[in-house]
């Protein structure tokens, strides 16, 4: 039996409204009746259950009461010839504007499936969207009518299936409304692969009851840990979606692999919280390798927020944790709209471009400033769905790209190969610099060289994620190369040093034995272990020797062996008793930066870690030390932690920002935190050296709001 809604049901799901604001929506509700009076949907159902619906689902998104009123009456121009200027005088400007914008968009279609046709229906819609609720609507309109789509021909269900996908679900991405794009996808695949989707459903029942009472068990053992430690939080748990499924299998995913097809979400107070509730559930499950993900320090371009971690849970059965404070959760389902509030005379609070951005990716800023619905409309065309280029090719073919992007950007866009091989960029015929920032409707044309390799300044101006985790992937399989080869001259001297005979030591028997020993996939990662100090010749020699020594022994022996070589002939930046060609890592507890008084410590495993000199994490350690000094011709960027004190916390945060972009130093993360007395901000920043570091401390420091800034 179909689930029917009522205006009751609108009216209970809004909440707290004034008699006014009900009024209104009740005096809609009964125009659209009057209105739609005789008329019935292609399934037999009475209009007015479309509007009802569509209204229904709005009421999710903490939509306004003038979105209500819209949803209600949005199909009477085009259902029932209304005109603008009828709803005008009886609704007012605000409301048939939107009405009037929802009419013209349910009246485009997509021309064909390319993807060009898709950009274009895209900038259409947006431009149609003065006003972000007509996106709001649009979307919550698509939803009910592909849920009732079963009484369309197969071809219009295939039609509005591909218009979803290429035109909506982007759209939706972009406002980051995960409960709008994820139900969208599924419709969506329902019509475009009915086999498919009836094929995962069939799957997912067959054993849902099985899932459920792993589920349930999962999330009793994991409240009891939540709770002999005094969290307060509130759990949710789900099977994966299926187009979720649907979308790992068809990228090559085998059912057994999709680890998050068992979900949990725990929802808590504070971030800190977060990070504990991860701690004491990889205390008690292990965790699965690669599956964690902290989108908390380092949120999506969407604004979403979240920890994940994938654990082998009850009987082996894999679970995906998402662990976030309620904040997040409203913003990781509803996207923009959870910004969408009203207050009890009806003005919208928001808060400006700069804060609401700040607080959504750093959790650091209060609400502050009031601004018209038309002002914040506009923000999120410009910001957060216009903030997009589109350029052309020679050829003519359209490319998407992010404002501010470059040719490099578009290089990597058309295909990596072009990227990893570019040496030159003209725009519109003219010669420009690959570091060029690109504008709509240029046309870009690039040049390539075989002989061509990419550069690391191009990491300095990139804007797509694409591009840079190209260029970063490149230079890394350079470096891995590099110690594979290192590693192996290493090894084969070893071996001629102790007159072995090669095909003995490499044969068959031993490379299976030093592998699984040192849980490496084949030789060419042992070589990467030994080229990157990880392990020595010597100890790997000794798994067949049976005369194995400790590695940071071995590790302290080789330092102590190095003769001293000249400062310029070093490549790394830190010096390690008298060599540059030790492997060293940066400690992450005092993350020391260039002109530090610093020290080496050998680690198990690990090999040597840099600490500054006055870090509590070696004060207390008396043995394992090397001397360790910067070499003075490196040129590195360094991030380091520091904490500013201020009187209270309001709105300080873009001012401390202002003061950082004067010195030229950016600012990677910030978190707040306060006393009775005093407002912190815990602050990762990049500098080059402690003379940056220092200069940027004096500038805080005179800040008359700044109490007092130190190292972490």
């Amino acid at each position: 039996m179909k689930e029917v809604i009522t205006i009751e049901d609108i009216l209970k799901r809004m909440g707290s409204i004034s008699q006014s604001e009900k009024q209104r929506i009740l005096s809609a509700y009964s125009y659209a009746v009057e209105k739609h009076a005789g008329q019935v949907r292609r399934n037999g159902d009475d209009y007015m259950v479309h509007p009802l619906t569509v209204a229904f689902i709005l009421t999710d998104l903490n939509v306004d009461v003038a979105t209500i009123e819209a949803a209600l009456i949005h199909e009477v121009m085009n259902r029932c010839g209304v005109s603008k200027e009828e709803l005008t005088t009886t609704f007012g400007e605000e409301i048939a504007s939107i009405v009037d914008s929802v009419s013209k968009m349910n009246r485009l279609e997509l021309a064909d499936q390319s993807e060009s046709s898709a950009i274009y229906l895209r900038k259409v819609l947006v431009g149609l969207a003065e006003d972000v609720r007509v996106l709001f609507l649009k979307l919550a309109d698509r939803i009910h009518n592909l849920r009732t789509a079963d009484a369309l021909p197969r071809e219009k269900q295939i039609q509005k299936a591909q218009e979803t996908m290429s035109v909506l679900v982007p759209i939706a991405r972009r406002l980051g409304m995960n409960s709008i794009y994820s139900e969208l996808e599924d419709l969506s695949l329902r019509y475009l692969k009915p086999e498919v989707y009836q094929d995962i459903l069939n799957r997912l029942n067959a054993t849902y009851e099985e899932l459920k009472d792993v589920l349930n068990e999962m999330q009793d053992s994991i409240r009891n840990i939540l709770i002999e430690n005094g969290i307060h939080f509130h759990m949710k748990s789900r099977v994966k979606s299926v187009y979720s499924i649907y979308h790992k299998l068809n990228s090559g995913k085998n059912w057994s692999n999709i680890y998050d097809i068992l979900a949990m979400r725990i929802i808590t107070d504070q971030v800190s919280d977060c990070y504990t509730i991860l701690g004491l559930i990889h205390a008690k499950y292990r965790p699965i390798p690669g599956r964690f993900k902290d989108y908390i320090a380092m949120p999506k371009e969407n604004m979403y927020q979240s920890l994940h971690t994938g654990i082998f849970g009850i009987d082996g059965h894999r679970f995906e944790v998402q662990i976030r404070t309620q904040e997040m959760d409203e913003i990781a389902e509803k996207g923009i709209a959870s910004h969408w509030s009203y207050k009890e005379q009806g003005a919208h609070k928001i808060h400006n471009l700069m804060e609401q951005k700040l607080e959504v990716f750093r959790n650091a800023i209060s609400a502050g400033a009031e601004e018209s619905d038309t002002e914040f409309a506009n923000y999120v065309k410009q910001d957060l769905l216009n903030d997009f280029i589109y350029v052309f090719t020679p050829k003519g073919d359209v490319v998407e790209l992010p404002k501010g992007s470059t040719p490099v950007d578009f290089a990597y866009r058309i295909h990596s190969d072009i990227g990893d091989h570019l040496v030159g960029a003209s725009v519109n015929d003219a010669i420009v610099p690959l570091n060029y920032e690109l504008h709509d409707d240029d046309i870009v044309r690039v040049k390539t060289s075989n002989s061509s390799t990419p550069s690391k300044e191009w990491l300095n101006f990139v804007q797509t994620g694409h591009a840079r985790n190209k260029i970063k992937a490149y230079f890394s399989k350079q470096d891995r190369d590099f110690y594979i080869a290192k590693g192996k001259e290493i090894f084969e001297k070893e071996i001629r040093k102790k007159k072995l005979s090669f095909d003995a030591v490499l044969s068959a028997e031993n490379v299976k034995k030093i592998c699984q020993t040192l849980k490496c996939k084949d030789m060419s990662e042992v070589y990467l272990a030994i080229g990157s100090l990880r392990y020595t010749a010597l100890s790997i020699l000794g798994i067949l020797l049976e005369d194995e020594k400790d590695v940071e022994d071995i590790l302290i022996e080789k330092i102590g062996r190095f003769e001293q070589k000249t400062r310029e002939n070093f490549k790394n930046e830190i010096i390690v008793a008298g060599s540059g060609d030790i492997l060293v890592n940066l400690a992450k507890c005092c993350k020391p930066v260039y002109g530090d008084e610093i020290l080496g410590y050998v680690t198990k495993g690990e090999g040597v870690s840099v600490h500054r000199s006055d870090c509590v994490n070696v004060k207390n350690k008396n043995d394992r030390f090397l001397s360790v000094s910067w070499n003075a011709e490196n040129d590195q960027m360094y991030f380091t932690d520091i904490v500013v004190e201020t009187i209270t916390s309001k709105n300080y945060l873009s001012d401390l920002i202002a003061k950082a972009t004067e010195k030229n130093i950016f600012i990677d993360s910030v978190r707040t935190k306060e006393n009775d007395s005093s407002f912190f901000f815990d602050m990762t920043v990049r500098v080059r050296n402690l003379n940056e570091l220092e200069s940027l401390f004096t500038a805080l420091q005179n800040l008359k709001f700044v109490k007092g800034v130190r190292r972490k």
